[in-house]
């Protein structure tokens, strides 16, 4: 395992988040996290926003609101 260092953990943390990296390089950044404060930091905050997001994503807009965008999308087509 190799010590990736704050700058290269801290740029792929999102990848990491989506477990989007290859093993290998999930592990180092695994690694890198569990002895750095600061980066482990940056992970809890970044695995807050993706939840948020992932919860956001799941909502549905009411059937009004979701009527009218329709509509106004129909009209903005319509020209």
């Amino acid at each position: 395992m190799t010590d990736w260092g704050c700058e290269k953990a801290k740029a792929e943390l999102e990848e990491y988040l989506h477990n989007e990296l290859l093993t290998e390089d999930a592990t180092d950044i695994a690694e890198h996290l569990a002895n750095c404060g600061d980066c482990d930091g940056e992970r809890r905050v970044g695995l807050v926003l993706t939840q948020a997001v992932q919860r956001a994503c799941k909502e549905i807009a009411p059937e009004d609101l979701r009527d009218q965008v329709m509509t106004r999308i129909r009209e903005m087509q319509a020209h």
